[in-house]
């Protein structure tokens, strides 16, 4: 018995250590990445899209198929980074990492299915309630990123409380989205880069 007990509170040791120190599994270049996607995808709208309201499935298919590959791409970073790891901690920590922020993304997924099957009209809100739901998953992560993510969180959430401030006439315009995820992402990755990344680099 007392050897199960002092593997069970070395466990919780691990665990608590992964939820308290810094994570470092966020990285500037993958970050920074998902704001290109961002911009790409704003061009393909303007270029292609004219009337997002009048073709609502196709501007849901460009916007979620960019989220998706930003978040393979980010994944894949991850994963290779965690897989690496000889710190079972650090391994742990990317596990607290995505449990903190994985609920804000599926409830925003959520949202976006229950919005295009049964209220299509409603899709020029989901620009602004994506972007709040990302600034939701930011702020749950608070604790394991650079205080000064914080910042990056109420970007987020001011840029969506705008964007739905807009209205139907002009929230489904590619600038509504490209624009604040643009500069939310350089600014994380900004953040990333100067808090975690610098001094390592330098060194």
């Amino acid at each position: 018995m007392e050897l199960r007990d002092a593997l069970t509170q070395i466990t919780e040791i691990r665990s608590r250590l992964a939820s308290a120190e810094v994570y470092r599994g966020y990285r500037a270049l993958p970050v920074a990445f998902s704001g290109v996607i961002a911009v790409a995808a704003g061009l393909v709208q303007r270029a292609y899209l004219e009337d997002p309201a009048r073709n609502p499935g196709v501007y849901l298919e460009l916007w979620v198929g960019a989220a998706i590959v930003s978040l393979v791409v980010a994944g894949i970073e991850m994963g290779v980074r965690a897989w690496r790891e000889d710190s079972r901690v650090s391994r742990e920590s990317t596990g607290v990492a995505l449990q903190q922020f994985i609920p804000a993304l599926a409830a925003g997924g959520l949202v976006t299915v229950v919005i295009s099957r049964s209220a299509p009209g409603c899709v020029w809100m989901l620009p602004g309630l994506w972007q709040m739901f990302y600034s939701l998953g930011i702020f749950a992560s608070g604790r394991l990123l650079p205080r000064p993510t914080y910042w990056v969180a109420v970007f987020y959430l001011f840029a969506g409380c705008l964007v739905l401030g807009l209205g139907p006439e002009r929230a489904l315009e590619p600038s509504c989205m490209a624009v604040p995820f643009a500069i939310g992402q350089f600014l994380a990755a900004v953040v990333l880069y100067s808090t975690l990344e610098r001094d390592h680099v330098s060194a």
